[in-house]
């Protein structure tokens, strides 16, 4: 059953794949970044930055360089994750710049911006190069082979501040373990897709739960393992709770059974508390967290955390103004670990509230995104992604506030690093480019003209063209459908299953066939 078809169509009809929209949040962005830039330099020299000037111009070409390629590759990509991306990464060079007024010899500020451009740089290529997603998955145990071999490279190399997660070579260096959670990811996606019916439905059941068998439970215990032993050869806390954390993540998603998550919590923290008591430098955080001011009583002077908590108790509501806080007094993190804490000073709890609101819109698209596509791999690869963004702000601003013990983790976008902001921006990419699968209309419709909505077709002639938005959310995408098993992560990436629209999508207001054709879907 199809839906009506408009007597004169218009020709040439398109939905809008509201680019306009992107380029206004794009120069607004821009211009935030810009004002509080020359707000720092009013505060602390009394004069406007001689370099305002040229660092509006970079950021500016770094964001229309995101856009064109977006515009020309993504047409329908959301309008919203490259104006979020451009925004938290001006402000972290905000931030940067602001401290590097308390370190004149150690300027980090100018490295951050040619890392940041290298980070567009990548976010382009990926969105040109990549013409669908589906393509990564025949790259599963590739991807699995070379994460797991940047995790554990850097075991042969000294340690810095404790945690050996850096790589140095004749005055380079970098974490290849923030390369390897993307590879990671795509593993996990493509074996869940692949596995989750085993998962969900086969096995034995003790007391509340059902454990699948164990051939499946295998590589669920494998990765436990890997991140357990990260954690005690590579004293890296925050690596191996946030691969644990999305891969839990994805098996909820891809079994839709809670118990998973208890099981993946009290593992996560039976390996914890035991690293925990026999590691030093994972015991000395874990020291740090449950006394942060003990190092005032035995008089030696406030500890980065007892600092960190002091600088968020002195921002109050509305902050003490860009540069008017005291982050000196951290330490050497400042610019890194505990940036948190400047933003927090000197914005307050308002400016918090609003940077973690633009953290979890930019989680929320991502997850949209995967629950408006068919294809289970699709699905999990943008919930995976959204989801290292969603763990990696708890695990750090959980830390720096005192929440859960430091993981020596970087802030996304935020943070002074290299491997991180380019990193984010890569899996800022992904999401434009799943996301661009999951709101590009059906072909029929737009040779049409025809959009059907929840009160059923509309003529292009007669009514505007209906826009994704308008729908509830989740509406006419079969995004719980089942679709089929999903394949193998080999298997040729055609994404879709008999009986259903090109990117798992059929049209609004006509009847889903998804139930009645799952199974010869999966059987193709």
């Amino acid at each position: 059953m199809t839906a009506p078809t408009a007597d004169a169509p218009p020709p040439g009809l398109r939905m809008p794949g509201r680019r306009g929209t992107e380029l206004a949040l794009l120069a607004g962005a821009v211009l935030i970044s810009v004002c509080g830039y020359i707000d720092v330099g009013l505060a602390r020299q009394n004069a406007v930055p001689g370099d305002a000037a040229s660092y509006g111009a970079g950021l500016a070409a770094l964001a229309l360089l995101g856009h064109l390629a977006v515009r020309f590759r993504a047409p329908y990509a959301d309008p919203l994750l490259l104006p979020i991306a451009i925004l938290l990464n001006g402000l972290g060079l905000l931030l940067i710049f602001r401290l590097d007024l308390e370190t004149p010899a150690d300027r980090a500020s100018p490295t951050q911006l040619v890392w940041s451009a290298l980070g567009v740089g990548l976010f382009a290529a990926v969105v040109l190069l990549l013409r669908d997603h589906r393509t990564l998955q025949r790259y599963a145990y590739v991807s699995v082979a070379a994460g797991l071999a940047l995790m554990v490279v850097p075991i042969f190399f000294p340690a810095v501040n404790g945690a050996k997660i850096w790589i140095r070579v004749a005055g380079f260096s970098f974490q290849p373990g923030e390369f390897a959670k993307i590879l990671l990811t795509v593993f996990f996606a493509a074996y869940l897709a692949a596995n989750r019916s085993a998962l969900a439905h086969t096995g034995k059941r003790m007391w509340k739960l059902q454990f699948p068998a164990g051939r499946v439970l295998g590589p669920v215990v494998a990765v436990w393992l890997v991140s357990v032993g990260v954690l005690v050869l590579e004293r890296d806390l925050g690596t191996s709770l946030l691969f644990f954390g999305v891969f839990v993540v994805l098996l909820y998603v891809a079994t839709g059974r809670t118990g998973w998550i208890a099981v993946g919590l009290l593992l996560a923290a039976a390996g914890a508390a035991a690293v925990g008591v026999l590691e030093p430098h994972v015991h000395s955080r874990v020291a740090d967290w449950l006394h942060p001011f003990a190092s005032i009583t035995a008089g030696r002077g406030a500890s980065q955390l007892a600092q960190s908590l002091f600088a968020f108790a002195a921002g109050g509501l509305l902050g003490t103004g860009l540069g008017e806080g005291h982050s000196a007094l951290i330490g050497f993190a400042m610019k890194s670990d505990f940036i948190l804490a400047t933003y927090g000073e000197e914005l307050g709890l308002t400016g918090l509230t609003a940077l973690f609101l633009l953290y979890a819109l930019l989680v929320a698209r991502g997850f949209r995104a995967g629950l408006a596509l068919r294809d289970p791999f699709g699905r999990l690869l943008a919930v995976g992604l959204a989801s290292l963004l969603a763990v990696q702000v708890f695990v750090i601003a959980g830390g720096v506030m005192g929440l859960i013990p430091l993981t020596g983790m970087a802030m996304p976008f935020l943070a002074q690093g290299g491997s991180s902001v380019v990193t984010n921006w890569v899996i800022v990419a992904l999401l434009v480019r799943v996301s661009d699968s999951a709101r590009r209309p059906l072909p029929d419709a737009a040779a049409t003209g025809v959009i059907a909505g929840p009160g059923g077709a509309r003529s292009g002639a007669s009514a505007p063209p209906y826009e994704e938005d308008d729908l509830p959310y989740g509406y006419g995408y079969g995004g719980g459908g089942g679709g089929g098993d999903g394949g193998s992560p080999g298997d040729p990436p055609d994404g879709r299953d008999a009986g259903h629209a090109p990117h798992g999508r059929s049209a609004p207001g006509t009847p889903d066939s998804s139930d009645d054709h799952d199974d010869q879907g999966s059987r193709r």
